[in-house]
């Protein structure tokens, strides 16, 4: 049987860019995990689909429930108490935990609602919106995406081409990193 279009994955608009991230993380011997929530694992079946991947990718974690935020994202059950939906803050802080406990060289986080539907009060998301973070030790680069829209398919390949798209920013040097700083009860402030 003959693959067809509706066979191939990941989608054609990828694999250039995909292509491009494999470049530059294999000529600077860099390694990189993934830590997605709402796209599902298509970051890191996006990267798995280019041929050597396993020279610089090292896994991923859907972090889709409770119980991987507890092992992924090291949240205790303060954290659990007093979710109240996704922010920078928060994927950026689970993109630090993963990429430490992979210990690779870049983390992509993603963390978002792809819809139709969303959780109420006292959680707050809106289905079509998304935040990415890439996390390095030299320091973390986010951006949120709304796609305006509540299809769920759509969302969730919308979020994981935005995550390639950032990471393949900071590759470049298009995106500069902002720099980690201390602070009183988090390791993880921001600048």
């Amino acid at each position: 049987m003959e693959p067809t279009e509706e066979d191939s994955f990941p989608p054609a608009s990828f694999k250039p860019l995909l292509n491009q991230i494999s470049g530059l993380l294999r000529s600077t011997s860099s390694t990189l995990a993934v830590a997605e929530t709402t796209s599902g694992g298509l970051v890191s079946a996006s990267l798995l689909s280019v041929s050597g991947a396993s020279q610089f990718f090292v896994g991923g974690a859907t972090v889709y429930t409770r119980k991987p935020r507890r092992a992924w994202a090291g949240w205790t059950d303060e954290n659990m108490v007093n979710y109240r939906g996704p922010t920078p803050e928060l994927v950026t802080e689970l993109a630090a935990n993963v990429r430490e406990q992979m210990d690779v060289t870049y983390c992509i986080g993603e963390w978002g609602a792809a819809g139709p539907t969303v959780l109420g009060p006292p959680i707050v998301m809106v289905a079509g919106q998304t935040y990415i973070a890439v996390v390095s030790r030299e320091g973390f680069a986010t951006r949120v995406v709304n796609t305006g829209v509540t299809d769920r398919e759509k969302n969730m390949v919308a979020f994981a081409k935005a995550a390639l798209v950032l990471l393949m920013d900071v590759l470049a040097g298009d995106v500069k990193l902002e720099q980690w700083r201390q602070s009183e009860g988090s390791e993880l402030a921001q600048c």
